[in-house]
């Protein structure tokens, strides 16, 4: 970052945030992730994909010790800074899904990973892109977000991770159980459709099988909060 460049702040429930280099300004999804995030004082909390650490320094608040990873280094280096400036301990560590946690243990897990489907031959490797990326199909972190979740949670531990309703309620329920995590929904929100979508919507409408979007051209998507229980 130069100096003409600037310095880009978000301020959201009594705390401040720097944007920096390659790290994306929370949007609606990352706010209503946050909102119903259920951190409860004393817990380990693992955020995956925590980007400039926006849950991860308001679960380290309320009192949980939170590990946050990310693949981008200089998200890494924001969540460092975002915990530091709001006076929070982070345990910031580069990495991909749970390398950086091998063989470790969490009271909940959580995730509000890139999900938007990427039709074959239209990724490209800018920040903006990547932090929306979700394979072919929306589901390729977050696939392997839940295949992880039994190794690394504890004792009626719980993952928590975010969809797009039009990736499927039904299947998300399918993949916690087939890992024998109970799922619930733990809130719903009517989003604006994201402006992405709307170049891919013929894509997107191929995967919805459950019939999550409204006929036309949709003005807003349902999202929402899962969570797998560990018995």
């Amino acid at each position: 970052m130069t100096a003409d460049d600037g310095l880009l702040l978000f301020s959201w429930r009594g705390c401040l945030f720097r944007v920096g280099e390659r790290v994306q300004p929370p949007k609606a999804g990352s706010l209503f992730f946050c909102r119903y995030l259920p951190v409860r004082a004393g817990e380990r909390v693992l955020e995956i994909g925590s980007g400039l650490g926006l849950a991860s320094v308001l679960a380290a608040r309320a009192g949980a010790h939170v590990v946050a990873t990310d693949i981008v280094p200089e998200a890494v280096e924001a969540i460092r800074g975002n915990a530091t400036l709001n006076g929070v301990s982070v345990d910031a560590r580069l990495g991909d899904c749970y390398a950086p946690v091998r063989g470790e243990r969490f009271d909940l897990i959580c995730s509000n990973p890139p999900q938007m489907p990427t039709p074959s031959g239209r990724e490209r490797s800018d920040a903006v892109a990547a932090a929306d990326n979700g394979g072919v199909d929306g589901w390729r972190i977050l696939d392997r977000v839940i295949d992880g979740a039994p190794e690394h949670l504890a004792p009626g531990g719980r993952l928590v991770f975010s969809i797009f309703a039009f990736l499927g309620r039904k299947r998300a329920f399918a993949r916690l159980e087939a890992h024998a995590l109970t799922p619930t929904v733990l809130a719903t929100e009517v989003q604006a459709f994201p402006r992405i979508g709307y170049e891919r919507l013929e894509h997107i409408r191929s995967l919805d099988v459950e019939g999550a979007l409204a006929p036309g051209v949709p003005a807003t998507v349902e999202r929402l909060i899962v969570q797998g229980t560990r018995a």
